[in-house]
């Protein structure tokens, strides 16, 4: 029997924020439904500025750049996809603000990924470690998440997706 896929409607000028716990799919679902171009990802920028993805201690430097380059994107009216766990209210208000900053509309992708399955997929990573206790801390702030909550922070929309769920992008004006 064949599961039918969700059908999920994204601007193509839309900036749309992944939600989830390290573990959870978000860069594996971002590089599997949006251009390599269009993904904006912490490890990416730490990796750009430090030479490694793991490197914590390069965050500051590494979300820098991926503010700048989110904000060249929008400008252009270019789908933005910022692939970071956004657990944290006062992140994912930045990047509204941003979105808002630039006319375009800010979207939410939450990722419904059972804790076991985030830590055990975390523990497989080669070369970045994510301790489960911080997954497990990630998990806590993004668990109690409703739509209300995110609509409330000013997203246009909340897409919720489970583990292994079929899904389908269609970009709409």
């Amino acid at each position: 029997m064949s599961k039918t896929k969700k059908i999920l409607n994204i601007p193509t000028s839309a900036l749309v924020v992944l939600v989830g716990p390290a573990g959870s799919g978000k860069t594996t679902f971002a590089n599997g439904h949006f251009r390599a171009t269009e993904v904006l990802s912490s490890d990416f920028f730490r990796g750009m500025v430090s030479d490694d993805e793991g490197d914590q201690d390069a965050t500051a430097d590494a979300f820098a750049l991926l503010q700048l380059a989110l904000e060249k994107r929008l400008s252009r009216g270019r789908l933005c996809v910022v692939d970071a766990t956004n657990a944290q209210a006062e992140h994912r208000a930045h990047l509204v603000k941003t979105a808002n900053a630039f006319q375009r509309q800010a979207v939410a992708m939450v990722l419904e990924t059972p804790l076991a399955i985030c830590i055990e997929r975390a523990g497989k990573r080669v070369g970045r470690i994510v301790k489960p206790e911080v997954i497990c801390r990630q998990a806590k702030e993004v668990a109690p998440l409703l739509d209300e909550d995110l609509l409330g922070e000013g997203f246009a929309g909340v897409f919720r997706l489970a583990a292994g769920e079929q899904v389908e992008i269609r970009r709409t004006k």
